[in-house]
């Protein structure tokens, strides 16, 4: 084989298994109480019992466990495999992506984890689960319910 030939399949296997671990990070995250769970060892079930119970965010409970920082950052890097996703499968543009992507990162900066920013909200960054044992609620970048 070529010198070029084995760089070929060598970026190959590189992309491939870039993109197989991006998916398999959307799949290890599937709502936004699993990115809490994840973060502050506590169980999925009783972080939705917390958000009931208290009518608090998933980002104000995170904050409240010193964990805001890295619950924004675990819920953009999700959208993003989603998106990432929803490009690769052609049912939506890079472009919208992108679009979606610029929104979320500038609704970072504002987020305080009490869901009053909204950004992505309704433009294709969400989880999917609307009204899933309220997991999907509140499928703005803060979440808000």
């Amino acid at each position: 084989m070529t010198k070029l030939k084995k760089l070929a399949v060598i970026g190959t296997m590189v992309l491939t298994l870039a993109a197989t671990s991006v998916t398999a990070f959307a799949a290890a995250y599937g709502s936004p109480a699993d990115v809490v769970a994840g973060l502050t060892g506590k169980t999925v079930e009783s972080v939705i019992a917390e958000r009931r119970e208290t009518n608090k965010t998933y980002g104000a409970i995170a904050d409240e466990a010193g964990k805001l920082e890295e619950f924004k950052d675990k819920i953009l890097e999700a959208k993003k495999a989603i998106l990432a996703e929803r490009v690769a499968a052609g049912t939506m543009t890079q472009e919208e992506a992108d679009k979606i992507i610029a929104a979320l990162e500038q609704n970072q900066a504002l987020c305080d984890g009490t869901g009053s920013a909204r950004a992505g909200l309704r433009m294709g960054a969400g989880f999917g689960r609307m009204n899933g044992g309220r997991r999907g609620m509140g499928n703005a970048f803060c979440q808000v319910r």
